[in-house]
């Protein structure tokens, strides 16, 4: 399911047959991480990935667009990571960048998964979901559900 609750956020909920710790660790662990984040179909390739899940720490991904030789990375720093409950993030590659965070519900023996993404203004929100940055949020999601039941 994805909604836009106000004007300057967007969220995506995925329910995913894992029990939260075991989902959080394909968040924080890169070796996991690297196997589910970028979407399928897109063509994206993950040339490099920095990351230190912790309150404090910090990422980087350099991620190829189809038909281009150089990355485009990404960058920012976690505000608040609780172990198996949530991470939030910075996103600091442009100056309008989203706050992302992500929730781990535990739900009958599954983890309803919702991340939400905050914008510092209403036409950042527009301007991300036009170009299309939160549209592979479904099927990374449904990547994730197969990683971990897999």
């Amino acid at each position: 399911m994805t909604q836009a609750p106000t004007d300057r956020s967007f969220v995506v909920e995925q329910r995913v047959a894992a029990p939260p710790a075991q989902v959080f660790a394909a968040w924080a662990r890169p070796e996991l991480f690297r196997r589910w984040w970028l979407p399928e179909t897109s063509g994206l390739t993950l040339a490099d990935l920095e990351m230190r899940v912790e309150t404090g720490g910090h990422y980087r991904l350099a991620i190829v667009p189809p038909g281009r030789r150089e990355p485009l990375v990404f960058h920012g720093r976690y505000v608040e990571v609780i172990d198996a409950r949530r991470i939030v993030w910075t996103n600091e590659e442009e100056a309008d960048g989203a706050v992302t965070t992500v929730t781990f519900a535990e739900q009958d023996g599954t983890t309803r998964v919702t991340v939400t993404e905050v914008y510092p203004t209403a036409a950042a929100r527009d301007a991300a979901v036009a170009e299309g940055s939160t549209s592979g949020w479904p099927e990374q999601l449904r990547q994730l559900d197969t990683l971990v039941t897999g």
